[in-house]
């Protein structure tokens, strides 16, 4: 029985690590500028030691989804926060602290 509490303590406890991480998406077709930012992105990450789900999006049918027309496109929890260039380290890192 002891086990079991345990077992379900810690199972718990990831699912809750789970349910706080943040999603992030990149949307972009591959270039340069969309490289650029999946790398800030990454880099932002580690800065604050997060674990976040980090996608990548290629297919331009996904991409006008968003109703977006310039890359890269940085979302986070599904909303956009900023399109048509860059995000820097920073600028990534102040919209992770205030999501």
């Amino acid at each position: 029985m002891q086990y079991i509490s345990y077992f379900y303590e810690i199972l718990n406890k990831k699912l809750n690590r789970l349910s706080n991480m943040k999603t992030i998406k990149i949307l972009g077709t591959g270039c340069s500028k969309c490289k650029q930012t999946e790398a800030n992105v990454k880099d932002a990450i580690a800065q604050l030691n997060i674990e976040a789900n980090v996608i990548k999006v290629e297919d331009i049918q996904e991409i006008m989804a968003y109703n977006v027309l310039t890359t890269p496109v940085l979302v986070v929890d599904e909303q956009i926060k900023i399109k048509g260039r860059v995000a820097q380290t920073n600028e990534i890192i102040e919209i992770l602290k205030q999501s």
